[in-house]
């Protein structure tokens, strides 16, 4: 079997989660570091693998998948000895793709990739008071998901969960988790912190948080 090669950056929330699965189902892989800065991501090689330009890029052996959501599924889907991560029972499936959804389009694409595209890449120093609130909308919503389950999904891990702590964990360093407004949010992320490779997303969650903290900037009222 060909090497798996993963292409990304740590600090990229959608690399993180392909790093936590890989970790769940005890893969091996190359990881090649991508350096957006200096745009290594438009190279010709890259374009040629994927025309998106996008990370993270899973490489396995002619195969290039690019979207963390698509890798995630691929790998379970072909490297998994049960269904647990991404379950086979149309119904609980239905509720992971739902909340994989949930993830792209309001967690990371409305609340994480708007504010940080702000602060990170155009030096914005006054944030739209919509863009905060946009993640506690975020923190709402996961909220009302965790009632009465464990995870995001039900009672069981799952890629929903995978995926969101990598958004939720970058979250972070623009609104802190209220423990006592969101005590469900609040353990689900202590409970994800004990997974046994939970520092594939922690060392590139503080290297996220960093750079947001090494960035002034207000909130208008």
């Amino acid at each position: 079997m060909a090497i798996l090669k993963l292409y990304g950056l740590d600090a990229s929330p959608p690399v993180r989660a392909v790093k936590l699965t890989l970790a769940a189902l005890q893969l091996d892989y190359e990881f090649i570091v991508v350096d957006v800065t200096s745009k290594q991501q438009l190279s010709k090689e890259y374009l040629a693998k994927n025309p998106q330009h996008t990370v993270p890029l899973l490489e396995d052996g002619d195969a290039c998948i690019w979207d963390s959501h698509a890798i995630m599924c691929y790998l379970v889907s072909k490297y998994s000895r049960d269904d647990s991560l991404y379950p086979r029972d149309l119904l609980k499936r239905a509720v992971v793709d739902q909340r994989l959804h949930f993830e792209s389009g309001v967690v990371f694409a409305n609340a994480l990739r708007a504010i940080t595209k702000l602060v990170l890449f155009f030096g914005v120093t006054e944030v739209p008071k919509e863009r905060i609130e946009a993640i506690t909308e975020a923190y709402d919503f996961v909220e009302l998901f965790l009632k009465g389950h464990s995870y995001m999904a039900g009672d069981q891990l799952t890629l929903a969960d995978l995926s969101l702590i990598s958004s939720i964990s970058s979250l972070v360093a623009y609104v802190p988790v209220d423990a006592a407004k969101y005590f469900n949010l609040s353990n689900w992320i202590k409970r994800m912190e004990l997974l046994p490779y939970y520092e594939q997303n922690a060392k590139g969650a503080a290297m996220f948080a960093g750079a947001v903290k090494s960035k002034t900037f207000t909130v208008a009222q």
